[in-house]
């Protein structure tokens, strides 16, 4: 290939790159912003003016012209807001079919894990302090005084990495032992039960294992009894692994709008529609700031049980893989929910300190 050939597909790719580039950017990596006023699906909701729940409104319209705009917010697919149990705002960034295309959630998964978790302890299924050998009788030496609260706070030492090729998921949801269990308990240790927190998914994972257990069947199916019917979730898929357990770490495929109905039950202590779904002591534990040493891409942000707390706002959240929130002021029974690009690339991924100020500028117009 000649020079001046070179040169001139040099300049083809670079041109072809300009026009792509815009092009995605244009059309693929958002679309205009036009309402926020939700739907009405039917699918419990009931939908209400910013105003009417002490909102305002164009301050409002201004926050989602920032998210439609902004090209540092571009992973964006989607923004709710909820107060007082009303759907109050809705906006979709890429495609409007999302208000009812299911999406993984990836850690979200793990808020409703802590959820369940309380459930069950509720109902005396078992108690935090209870040791993971009372219900895997074959755990090794090394783990026998891991306990359930170890697995909530992310502490129980055991050596799983999320990392998707090397080691953890990469073993277990790939190479794939039989038993996930028996993989995960196999595992070496990092440290003592109790002494380090590494956030990972083996630990949920375990808590799903349990509450199967106690409750006879699959946690999904379990979940659908005690927590999905009771609030209203119908939209909803989980993955199960081969050897039968729910997976604890991630799993649920689900809208945004069901998403919030999660939020809600946060912010309502507990309660929906006048039942008691579960404790408004469990909610109190379990966004209670356990874990103060957390990476230092998370600000100002604790661990508590398998889920975030911002310190300094107040303010509870899940969040999952490269941008999904459930993020909750129980002060305000506000929850506004985030979704995401799923990018592989973790320096794509919308991290809290990402979405905070997108928190502000809406916490601070509630009223």
């Amino acid at each position: 290939m000649g020079k001046k050939t070179t040169v001139v597909y040099a300049t083809l790719i670079a041109l072809f790159s300009v026009i792509f580039g815009s092009c995605l950017k244009d059309d693929l990596l958002k679309v205009p912003f036009q309402s926020f006023t939700p739907a009405n699906l039917g699918d419990g909701w009931e939908i209400a003016e910013p105003a009417e729940v002490g909102i305002d409104s164009e301050a409002l319209k201004e926050v989602y012209k920032y998210v439609h705009n902004e090209d540092n917010v571009w992973p964006i697919r989607s923004l709710l807001v909820f107060r007082n149990n009303k759907l109050v705002a809705e906006s979709y960034m890429k495609d409007p079919d999302d208000r009812t295309n299911f999406h993984p959630l990836w850690s979200c998964t793990k808020g409703f894990i802590g959820i369940l978790t309380g459930i069950a302890v509720d109902k005396g299924f078992f108690s935090i302090e209870d040791k993971i050998s009372d219900f895997f009788p074959n755990a090794p030496s090394n783990k026998t005084e891991i306990t359930v609260e170890n697995l909530l706070t992310m502490t129980s030492g055991i050596n799983y990495s999320n990392d998707g090729y090397n080691g953890g998921d990469g073993k277990l949801f790939r190479e794939i032992p039989s038993n996930s269990i028996d993989f995960v308990l196999g595992l070496e240790m990092h440290a003592s039960p109790a002494t380090s927190f590494r956030y990972k998914n083996s630990d949920p994972h375990l808590l799903s294992a349990i509450i199967q257990e106690k409750a006879g069947k699959t946690t999904r199916d379990w979940a659908k009894d005690v927590l999905f019917d009771k609030i209203g979730i119908t939209g909803l898929e989980w993955h199960t692994y081969k050897d039968g357990v729910t997976f604890g770490g991630f799993g649920i495929l689900t809208t945004p709008r069901e998403m919030g109905k999660l939020g809600q039950l946060v912010a309502n202590d507990g309660m929906w529609n006048g039942e008691q779904i579960v404790s408004k002591n469990w909610i109190d534990e379990m966004t209670t700031a356990r874990i103060l040493d957390t990476p230092e891409e998370f600000v100002n942000m604790a661990f508590c049980y398998l889920w975030w707390k911002d310190i300094e706002r107040e303010a509870v959240f899940t969040m999952g893989h490269g941008g999904q929130y459930i993020i909750v002021n129980k002060d305000k029974n506000l929850t506004i929910v985030i979704t995401s690009e799923q990018h592989p690339a973790f320096e794509f991924s919308l991290l809290p300190n990402d979405v905070i100020s997108i928190y502000d500028r809406i916490n601070n117009i509630v009223f």
